[in-house]
């Protein structure tokens, strides 16, 4: 029952969607197929998509260190962090959703609020192909115009939030939050879901649809050496031992 509570209470706005979908589907049963394929046809891509840009943050988070972050995009980074946020928004790819866990995992590596804030919105709203498709259909006087005012209203938001916004106001971050359970933390958003931290040390960590996941924080003699073992194994870096 707990783990039923558990589920529901961390998959709120699933539940929301899906209670919507059966209202739909009750009092506007016309409109129920139509909107069931438009969901459909975004899951697909997300399915597409999603995959790759979660192994790509993983790649980055555990190859690229902390300090070279927070010097690109840090908050002592100043005009440079946010030149560096706007260039990464202007020429990334793929459509919005695939911005967050980007930017939050270079919030987790020191980015600034200012910064994420900027590349959110370059990503949305003026990234390169978008220019160039707006540029042919819409003219290049209407485009340019609308970049340069784009542009200043991201900058003076990326100011703005970062006024009103602290890091401490954030949802922590899985790691953290994990640590101070126990000595062992897995961030299960980035796993690649093979499976060697269960082979290596089955009685602290199990394979969870396809996602690893830590089962004990009781730590025998010599369990800290397969901990570590299963750490430095880890393809994608997302096991921490705090000892």
């Amino acid at each position: 029952m707990t783990f039923l509570k558990n589920q529901l209470k961390n998959n709120r706005f699933l539940m929301i969607v899906i209670l919507a979908y059966v209202a739909v589907g009750i009092f506007a049963p016309d409109k129920f197929l139509p909107s069931l394929g438009n969901t459909w046809y975004y899951v697909k891509e997300m399915l597409m998509i999603m995959p790759v840009i979660l192994l790509l943050t993983s790649l980055i988070s555990a190859w690229v260190p902390k300090e070279t972050i927070e010097n690109a995009f840090g908050k002592n980074s100043g005009l440079k962090g946010s030149l560096f946020a706007f260039l990464l928004g202007s020429f990334s790819a793929g459509p919005i959703y695939a911005a967050f866990p980007v930017c939050k995992m270079l919030l987790s590596k020191g980015a600034s609020i200012a910064n994420i804030v900027i590349i959110l919105s370059t990503w949305a709203v003026i990234k390169i192909p978008m220019l160039i498709t707006e540029s042919k259909f819409l003219g290049p006087e209407f485009m340019l115009v609308r970049w340069v005012l784009t542009t200043l209203a991201i900058f003076l938001m990326g100011y703005i939030t970062s006024r009103f916004v602290k890091p401490e106001d954030l949802p922590a971050d899985d790691e953290a939050a994990a640590a101070l359970d126990g000595p062992i933390a897995v961030n299960a958003d980035y796993c690649v879901g093979c499976g060697l931290c269960a082979k290596i040390s089955p009685s602290h960590f199990k394979m969870v649809d396809k996602k690893a996941m830590v089962i004990s924080q009781t730590l025998s003699p010599g369990d800290g050496l397969a901990i570590k073992d299963a750490v430095a194994k880890c393809p994608a870096k997302i096991i921490r031992f705090y000892r």
